[in-house]
């Protein structure tokens, strides 16, 4: 496979989605630069993919949701060598019902998902504008696509992230630069352990899960094509269809029951 991006910056890059990116762009030859608060983590896969591929890797530790972490990430992505692949993977997410929940880690929800992303998304725009090249990928997620019942702050987040991301692949649309916005579905990553809650996150069935590397592979595939979103997996697709075609209050008691069978 031609190598598409000389280089590429990938937040969450320590784990599940975004190692996956890292590592499928790694093997096509991608300079990177990998972005986690974990540094041992970011160093370890380094050093592995640069003796797997031979490729440049830099390590930048930084936590996002502090405002100086995402500044110095934003300058990043500014510097040179020049990033022309940024790929706002990084995320939180929680589950229980909102007056339950800590406010403090709903509002961490929000300086991730949404704060740190807009505020990467505005610096690759400012820096791949003028060059007339360069490809921005925004991690959603299907949720985003219906009231999150359970997961109010994580599911208007990704709401979020879809609606800003379709503006701007029309805004910077015949520019050269395009935005791809990514929408997985059940993904097997430690992100989902994370958002357990005491009674447990809900099990699909087995056939409905998908890879870390599944869902990189047909977001890469997409944005190569200039595509405004990806979802990987058939059964996904039809649901994003199902999900934007349904009367807005079918899918609010939707999500409620979805919720109360969990």
């Amino acid at each position: 496979m031609p190598t598409t991006w000389k280089r590429a910056l990938v937040t969450g890059a320590s784990t599940g989605i975004g190692e996956a990116f890292a590592r499928r762009l790694a093997a096509e030859g991608t300079a990177l630069v990998l972005v986690a608060r974990d540094q041992q983590r970011l160093h370890a896969l380094a050093d592995e993919l640069t003796a797997a591929h031979g490729v440049e890797v830099e390590v930048l530790a930084a936590d996002l949701i502090a405002p100086d972490g995402a500044a110095r990430v934003a300058e990043r992505v500014m510097d040179q060598p020049a990033i022309d692949l940024l790929v706002n993977n990084a995320g939180m997410g929680s589950r229980g019902t909102f007056v339950e929940l800590p406010l403090e880690g709903e509002l961490r929800q929000i300086a991730l998902n949404v704060t740190a992303l807009m505020r990467l998304t505005h610096a690759a725009l400012r820096a791949m504008s003028p060059r007339k090249a360069g490809t921005i990928i925004n991690v959603s997620s299907l949720s985003g696509l219906h009231p999150g019942v359970a997961n109010a702050t994580y599911g208007a987040t990704k709401a979020f992230v879809n609606s800003f991301t379709d503006a701007l692949h029309e805004e910077a649309r015949g520019t050269g630069v395009t935005l791809t916005l990514v929408m997985p579905g059940f993904v097997r990553t430690e992100f989902m352990e994370r958002t357990r809650n005491a009674e447990g996150f809900p099990d699909p069935p087995r056939f409905t899960w998908l890879t870390g590397d599944q869902v990189a592979e047909a977001a890469l595939a997409d944005a190569r094509r200039g595509r405004a979103q990806s979802v990987a997996g058939r059964g996904y697709r039809l649901a994003a269809l199902l999900l934007n075609s349904l009367p807005r209050g079918v899918n609010r008691r939707a999500s409620a029951l979805g919720a109360k069978q969990a």
